[in-house]
């Protein structure tokens, strides 16, 4: 099992997912990743994922996300 992100960070996902907001993510590795948040997942073996309509992002991977859509309710979050 993999460490899951914190509660407050975990909720700024969940805001993106809502919305439908197009976002930048910047990884652990320094590999950047962009597409629209479509949902949170968690998996049976506890995995938690940020679903984009591009790809599935594991959260513990993430280091910042940068929101892409005007008048977003947040710009950025680090992780």
């Amino acid at each position: 099992m993999t460490q899951p992100i914190a509660c407050n960070l975990h909720d700024y996902l969940e805001i993106a997912c809502i919305y439908g907001y197009r976002v930048k993510l910047t990884l652990t590795d320094g590999s950047v990743v962009a597409g629209k948040a479509v949902d949170t997942v968690t998996t049976a073996d506890k995995r938690e994922y940020l679903q984009l309509d591009t790809e599935r992002v594991e959260t513990n991977r993430l280091a910042k996300l940068e929101v892409l859509t005007p008048g977003a309710k947040f710009k950025e979050v680090l992780f």
